[in-house]
């Protein structure tokens, strides 16, 4: 399983791939810093004198993560980590993984068409807003289209790429950006993946999204290239929901190796818990967060059991219990080839595109573009994209439109996630299914 990992699924799954490291001589340690993440025992703040705790073992504090009661730590200490566990404060510490976009499973630029009117594209491609919508029928019914019963605004972020806020389909719905890219004080996409997961939520132009008034916020944690720090997207999360932002969609995530024999077995529980309270902080502040759950066709119940071959555990992350987590269907309800699934791992399951019913994902034959997801890209341009980063948003919109039916800050989390599971549509089996979780979203459904 780790070598298979290695060589190109970190790549292949959007939702974004956490990298294991590679070893470095103990010379080239000493020369060099290295990023930590170290988390305290106390949840919510940092304890008193924390930073003569991380002095004293060679650490210098890059980043407070102080509502989560962690720091990101810079060291060149070979024996930072032993020094610093020392501390009866600190609950764990390790090396800090690096964040990827989940890659698309499939992804194809579309022809530029001439400009046509309305929903022109949306009637001519998007099956996944329809299957979704029910053919637009969710829009005429309360709250449907994402506009609140009481007027606020219903803001769904996006921490991804950034989002293109002068695409004509999105600039309306655009509500503002923020950017944790150093270098990059700008929320602008340079990748295309969280414009084309924008316009899955809230696109109202040529092509629609399954909440077309809804508001898009953008949290940019990832630059043109490259992956993000474990801290930074916490801190992203984080500051959404102090932004009193009403659904998170992170369609990032990867994998962590756990009882790695060229690691320890802890090594990457800082990583874990941080994730996790950044979760749960959201969630504590009346956020719906949603998660992709990974494009590698892989079996997530049993951490163990992932690993195959090389032992230890092998863990999908982040996961939480208290997050929707999502897999990807096709256009026929069926579960797409690329999607994980698992007993426990997923709740439900959402339209995130495939290429048809003839493709042979072994063969590379048989492939029918018109079954991937269409959305925005930018430079005001549009592209298909399969994934469960595709599948996501449309469960991120449909928390949104639940939320406006009801109004802002009425429905808890768990709410939200109860009405989308309670009516989703059993497509493998009554009940749920290690596939589908409960079943196929169904935005009239839940908003009946």
């Amino acid at each position: 399983m780790k070598k298979k990992l290695a060589a190109g699924t970190f790549a292949f799954a959007l939702g974004a791939a956490s990298l294991l490291g590679s070893a470095v001589s103990a010379e080239e340690t000493v020369a060099s810093k290295e990023d930590y993440i170290v988390v305290f025992k106390n949840q919510n703040s940092l304890p008193t004198g924390y930073e003569n705790v991380l002095a004293n073992a060679g650490g210098e504090v890059k980043t407070k993560l102080a509502k989560l009661g962690a720091v990101e730590v810079s060291s060149s200490n070979p024996n930072f980590l032993a020094e610093v566990q020392k501390s009866s404060a600190v609950l764990d510490a390790d090396p800090e993984r690096v964040i990827y976009p989940e890659a698309p499973a499939v992804a194809e630029a579309a022809a530029t068409e001439a400009i046509g009117d309305g929903a022109d594209l949306y009637n001519a491609y998007q099956w996944d807003i329809k299957q979704v919508t029910q053919n637009g029928v969710s829009w005429n019914l309360p709250g449907g289209s994402g506009k609140s019963v009481d007027g606020n605004d219903i803001v769904v972020a996006v921490i991804d790429t950034g989002i293109d806020y002068n695409h004509p389909d999105l600039k309306d719905n655009y509500a503002y950006g923020k950017s944790f890219v150093p270098g990059y004080p700008d929320a602008m996409d340079e990748n295309s993946h969280g414009t084309h997961v924008a316009g899955a939520i809230a696109a109202n132009g040529r092509t629609m999204g399954v909440g077309p008034d809804l508001k898009v916020a953008a949290y940019r944690v990832f630059g043109p290239t490259g992956g993000a720090s474990t801290a930074s997207i916490a801190e992203a999360l984080r500051t959404a929901a102090d932004d009193n932002v009403d659904v998170v969609n992170m369609s990032l995530g990867g994998y962590d190796w756990l009882q790695d024999p060229e690691q320890k077995t802890s090594d990457i529980a800082a990583d874990m818990r941080l994730f996790n309270r950044a979760i749960q902080y959201a969630i504590q502040q009346g956020v719906t967060v949603v998660g992709s759950s990974g494009n590698n066709s892989l079996d997530i119940t049993s951490p163990g059991k992932m690993s195959g071959d090389d032992g230890g555990a092998t863990h999908r992350s982040p996961s939480s219990q208290t997050m929707i987590r999502v897999s990807a269907g096709g256009a026929a309800k069926n579960l797409a080839y690329y999607s994980n699934y698992g007993v426990g791992k997923i709740d439900v399951m959402a339209p995130g595109g495939d290429l048809g019913p003839n493709y042979d994902p072994v063969t590379k034959t048989g492939r029918d573009n018109s079954y991937l997801s269409y959305a925005t890209i930018p430079g005001g341009k549009y592209g298909y994209k399969a994934g469960t980063s595709m599948a996501a948003p449309k469960v991120a919109g449909l928390a949104g439109v639940i939320i406006a039916q009801h109004g802002k800050d009425k429905l808890k989390p768990a709410q939200v996630k109860h009405i989308i599971q309670s009516s989703s549509e059993d497509v493998f089996k009554t009940g749920y299914d290690k596939y589908s979780g409960f079943g196929l979203i169904d935005a009239v459904d839940a908003l009946d």
